[in-house]
């Protein structure tokens, strides 16, 4: 079996995995000015995709472009996030160079779409494949690809412990070699009942202060665990930007959340924003947590927020996922100052951050391999910034394990 790594190694991003010329997993982007792609062009047979996240499904129409029309193999959530994500490139993007597909092709993707549940074995490029719960976002799969001799486990993104939104992974299929992710190899995550409860202790004091709380958000999985956690603890909050949408989709596929009954709790207890007539403004002098996009503060409302919030001391800023380099998130938690409407802004408001993070860490990254060292199988480090460094630990400990570059094809089993 030839595996072929055409984006996400030794990168977190545009994650893309060709078998045997024959069998696509993932075709993501990596988000910038201007964005980044899988590299080469490719025709498979089919494509299977992990979950609904724009590193890993973000440019998966343009693999219907022309005259290709390769099945896509996915979860139910998948595939409605994949095509809420697809129309929102195009409105953002269509029409420039930075779009490599067209609304066409977007129509062409339900065309050839096709679900499956967990532990449903289905063919795809004459490979059998199995998706096992990954526990990182709904949707979210493992995905096991066995064609008779070699069984190769392509992680995804996973998570091991429980979020409020989805249970954590326990799914450890046999595996002859594991494609894993490594997002947060050097990372050891706080207790997360603990991170709620300071998150939860901060917002109270805003709010009883009479200030007001943004709470930048990833529309997909963050906004509804933020949502879920300000439920839980009784904090008045609004929701806005995309993870509306996502909540709403989320409610029409149950079996793929923790708990349906605290998410339909949680969506009752929220305030959608609609944004009309100078809605956003009024809502920022109010005492509430505003669960916004976008959660590294690159566009999406909360960047008509965090102007109007910026001056007051008594306000916050509280950043709930990881912030890539260069993006005005990370200016905000670095620098004290974001850019807003093109100029460089200082913000007065506290700016705190908080592990809610969806993967993996350093411990709960070697349990899952555990089993996997135990059996010597092959171990192929993905999808981190430092993929080499947690090859070689897993080297030590006695693994077959190696980080491979972008472009690099690398042979497992017979």
């Amino acid at each position: 079996m030839d595996v072929r790594f055409l984006g996400g190694a030794r990168e977190v991003g545009r994650s893309a995995v060709l078998i045997d010329d024959r069998l696509l997993i993932d075709h993501g982007m990596l988000a910038g000015t201007p964005p980044r792609f899988p590299v080469s062009d490719v025709d498979p047979d089919a494509v299977v995709a992990s979950h609904g996240h724009l590193d890993h499904v973000g440019v998966i129409p343009a693999l219907v472009s022309g005259d290709a029309r390769p099945p896509i193999h996915w979860t139910p959530p998948t595939r409605e996030l994949a095509l809420t994500l697809a129309r929102d490139t195009l409105k953002l993007h269509g029409g420039t160079f930075r779009c490599p597909f067209t609304e066409l092709d977007v129509e062409r993707v339900t065309q050839v779409s096709r679900t499956h549940g967990y532990r449903e074995p289905f063919s795809a490029a004459g490979y059998e494949v199995t998706f096992h719960d990954a526990g990182h976002i709904p949707g979210s799969a493992h995905v096991l690809v066995d064609d008779g001799e070699t069984r190769l486990l392509y992680t995804g993104d996973f998570h091991t412990d429980d979020q409020r939104l989805v249970a954590g992974t326990t799914a450890r299929p046999e595996a002859d070699a594991v494609i894993c992710e490594s997002t947060y190899a050097d990372v050891e995550h706080d207790d997360r009942a603990d991170v709620e409860e300071q998150f939860v202790r901060s917002v109270e004091t805003t709010l009883w202060e009479g200030g007001t709380v943004v709470v930048p958000a990833f529309a997909i999985g963050r906004t509804q665990e933020m949502m879920l956690v300000c439920e839980a603890y009784d904090i008045p909050c609004y929701v806005d930007g995309m993870g509306k949408q996502v909540t709403e989709m989320l409610r029409r596929h149950p079996e793929f959340v923790r708990d349906e009954e605290a998410l339909r709790r949680a969506k009752s207890h929220a305030r959608f924003v609609t944004g009309r007539d100078g809605q956003r403004k009024r809502i920022a002098d109010q005492p509430a947590a505003i669960i916004t996009t976008s959660g590294m503060l690159s566009g999406g409302p909360a960047m008509t927020y965090i102007p109007e919030i910026r001056s007051n001391p008594v306000n916050k800023i509280t950043m709930t996922g990881y912030q890539v380099e260069g993006t005005p998130g990370r200016d905000l938690v670095e620098t004290g100052s974001a850019e807003i409407d093109g100029r460089v802004m200082p913000v007065s408001a506290q700016v705190e951050q908080y592990d809610f993070s969806a993967h993996a860490d350093r411990p709960g990254l070697r349990a899952f391999l555990e089993p996997y060292l135990e059996a010597g199988s092959r171990l192929l480090v993905v999808h981190g910034d430092r993929c080499s460094a947690f090859a070689e630990s897993l080297r030590a400990a006695g693994g077959n394990a190696s980080a491979p570059e972008v472009g690099e094809t690398v042979t497992v089993g017979s």
